[in-house]
């Protein structure tokens, strides 16, 4: 689905520096995988890489059989969808609907199919009240949400979830947990909130410094965890 080898990024090509050095690894069809780590680890650097905003010096990420390279951005694009840190960076129309409407009305979707697909993720999500809600009344869990159902629409293999609990209480939290492993997508979440990724994902990944130091399954997450001294 998708495979990300010997990946190095650089904020300024003339610096030996990388935001990311050598990083390796792969998600399966279905998988949910955590990417763990500090603040200024390269976890919001890698999600931007993966979509082309931010060009790699070295290395390759491939999504399904595409290469990522500027002549297919478009193609991968529409394989990846992103939910960012902060929603409001993300809804802009008035009404969720027309938010969701957005993105597939802009490919040539018929609005028929549109109102199709945007009633099954509402009623997926659990939000269908919000149909024609005006956004900036939601509340920060409603907009999560409401952002999450813009970019499933477009009917994306893989998503990538940047800090998804920020803005939201426990219990939205919860919800938002719930849906997600209710989705068939594959999903790549950054976080620091390993309460909410622990029994959600598969897989977690630890960024140190730019760098994977490591890449475990969820049985072994209480060993490598003790060992950076995040459990006792």
């Amino acid at each position: 689905m998708l495979s990300v080898q010997h990946l190095s990024v650089k904020y300024n090509p003339a610096e030996e520096h990388c935001a990311l050095r050598d990083v390796s690894f792969s998600i399966q069809d279905g998988e949910r995988v955590a990417l763990l780590g500090a603040n200024g680890a390269g976890k919001s650097t890698l999600l931007l890489t993966l979509v082309g905003i931010l060009p790699a010096a070295e290395g390759t990420v491939q999504v399904d059989e595409l290469q990522l390279d500027r002549t297919n951005l478009p193609q991968i694009r529409q394989k990846i969808g992103v939910v960012f840190q902060n929603p409001d960076d993300q809804l802009f129309m008035p009404t969720v609907f027309q938010d969701i409407a957005f993105g597939p009305r802009n490919y040539g979707v018929s609005e028929v199919e549109i109102a199709q697909r945007a009633d099954e993720i509402l009623d997926a999500l659990g939000i269908s009240a919000l149909k024609n809600r005006m956004v900036h009344k939601l509340s920060g869990g409603e907009k999560r949400l409401a952002a999450l159902a813009g970019v499933l629409v477009m009917r994306p293999s893989l998503l990538l979830l940047d800090e998804p609990t920020s803005f939201l209480d426990l219990n939205a939290a919860k919800r938002l947990a719930e849906c997600l492993r209710n989705l068939k997508q594959s999903c790549l979440i950054t976080t620091h909130d390993l309460l909410f990724v622990e029994d959600l994902c598969d897989r977690f990944l630890f960024l140190d410094q730019g760098e994977l130091r490591w890449n475990c399954q969820h049985q072994e997450l209480d060993v490598y965890l003790a060992d950076e001294g995040w459990k006792n």
